[in-house]
């Protein structure tokens, strides 16, 4: 079982246990693994050691286990969670809020991609668009 498995599987468990905590600035889901490997790891090694990967295992014992859980590694999996689900739903709306300057400043393109990256080129977009694609990891 490799170690990055793990950090996988310690990601899925922030989506499931701890969603909605508090608010934290996005991030990507490899520095998610890193962070959570970094303050997680040793707890994953101590309570889940041979546990199979895969439909949830490794969350399930992090949650059964969780009065034993280091609080540096509670306070990761809360953060990294908030700044995945942040970060999915400014994906997520980026279209819906970026309306405004898509009709303005990428008027005639076609294609998602395509709209995309005459948002990120476009220096002009409007605070609101500008966060939430920044939210979004895509500038």
């Amino acid at each position: 079982m490799s170690r990055r498995s793990n950090l996988f599987a310690a990601v899925t468990l922030a989506c499931i246990a701890y969603s909605g905590l508090v608010q934290a600035e996005t991030m990507s889901y490899a520095d998610a693994i890193t962070k959570l490997a970094g303050d997680c790891g040793s707890d994953i090694g101590k309570f889940c050691k041979g546990l199979n990967l895969g439909g949830g295992r490794i969350a399930d014992c992090l949650q059964q286990n969780a009065a034993k859980v280091s609080p540096t590694c509670k306070a990761s999996v809360a953060s990294v969670v908030q700044s995945i689900s942040l970060r999915e739903q400014a994906q997520a709306a980026y279209s819906d809020v970026c309306r405004g300057d898509i009709a303005q400043r990428c008027r005639g393109i076609k294609g998602d991609g395509n709209i995309l990256a005459c948002l990120v080129k476009n220096k002009l977009t409007t605070d609101k668009c500008s966060q939430t694609i920044t939210d979004a990891g895509w500038r």
